[in-house]
């Protein structure tokens, strides 16, 4: 099945909907905005913004729920304060988010009605649906791009492993440790593959001096590639002990390639500096929960909130109709608490949200 129809969060506003099961996601925007607000500010100052008058604002992979306008309202309160400050008016500001076509847009869509609303700036709105692995915009149409925990995912799982048969993750744990390198840098090369691309097509699209502020998981740049340090590991732990126990099939989950990665620091920068197109103007790690109340992160509520995430991919593959998420959760919260709660509030936990803010060069 085409990616663009398989990779979507959970829908609507049930219990295991994304929209009630991404609060670990909405910290991760909070941690952004410091950085979103400084870009606006220096956007609405270059040369091109102030001749035209106006900003244009684009947020990549909104989702839905109320996350979706999270990024532009921190830009859309960063730029009334820049001009309230410098007693000018703002320039009038149009804000376009994107997902892929099967997002749920119909919630997305109501919830810029509140930002068309507001008097000052002048707020124009639109969606557009695509791959932001393709060219979504005109050439030098963009002022600000924003986008959180979306870069994760990539354009396809790596084909040498497809081809080879190689599971991402094997049942067999020495069998898997002696895989791991070769498993760690097929999804290596197809993340800078993807990553080049991405700042390729983003840097045509922006105008001159234009930003971009980003946010993905990523692991610790101190840490060697382990099976935990993966971004899916968890997932991939909880799914090998279903196979085991028998309530997935073992062969479809030998051929179950989640398509996401996250990349070090380190990794992260050399291929911007490879890429060329942007200059780096900050760059952070955080925890992946700092800033949240640790007791609302249960067994139950990580094992939602991965189910909201991963489920459409999940029953694509295993061909369930729910019994096999109903089971994944069940499996899920056994293995959190095993674990001492999650890995989320391990003292060192081998996953870390970094943030990238970058100037198109």
């Amino acid at each position: 099945m085409d990616p663009k129809q398989m990779v979507h969060m959970n829908q609507g506003q049930e219990e295991t909907s994304y929209a009630r099961n991404s609060s670990i996601q909405n910290a991760a925007q909070n941690r952004m905005k410091p950085l979103i607000e400084a870009a606006i500010v220096d956007a609405c100052s270059n040369t091109s913004t102030l001749s035209c008058g106006k900003v244009v604002i684009m947020d990549l992979g909104c989702s839905s729920g109320p996350n979706a306008v999270a990024l532009v309202s921190i830009t859309l309160e960063a730029t009334h304060s820049h001009f309230l400050q410098l007693q000018q008016p703002p320039p009038e500001v149009c804000v376009l988010l994107n997902d892929l076509p099967y997002n749920d847009f119909n919630v997305v869509v109501k919830s810029l009605v509140p930002l068309r609303k507001m008097n000052e700036p002048v707020v124009v709105t639109g969606v557009v649906p695509g791959s932001f692995y393709e060219r979504l915009f005109p050439g030098g149409s963009l002022h600000l791009i924003c986008s959180s925990n979306i870069l994760n995912w990539l354009s396809k799982a790596p084909r040498d492993l497809m081809m080879n048969q190689i599971p991402a993750y094997d049942i067999d744990e020495h069998v898997r440790r002696e895989r791991l390198t070769v498993v760690a840098g097929a999804y290596a090369r197809q993340f800078r593959k993807d990553f080049t691309l991405f700042l390729e097509l983003r840097a045509k699209e922006l105008v001159p001096k234009g930003r971009m502020v980003v946010s993905l998981a990523g692991r610790r740049s101190d840490e060697l590639i382990n099976e935990s340090s993966h971004v899916w590991g968890t997932v991939a732990q909880i799914l090998a002990i279903m196979a085991s126990e028998g309530a997935i099939d073992k062969a479809k989950f030998d051929s179950f390639y989640i398509p996401v990665y996250g990349p070090s620091l380190e990794e992260l920068r050399e291929i911007i500096q490879e890429d060329g197109s942007f200059s780096v103007t900050e760059m952070q790690a955080h925890e992946p929960t700092s800033g949240m109340d640790y007791a609302c992160l249960t067994p139950n509520m990580i094992a939602n909130s991965f189910r909201a995430i991963y489920e459409p991919i999940i029953d694509q593959h295993f061909g369930s109709s729910g019994e096999v998420m109903d089971e994944f959760v069940r499996t899920a919260e056994k293995y959190l608490n095993l674990q001492g709660g999650s890995q989320v509030k391990q003292t060192k936990n081998p996953i870390v949200m970094l943030v990238v803010s970058l100037t198109k060069a």
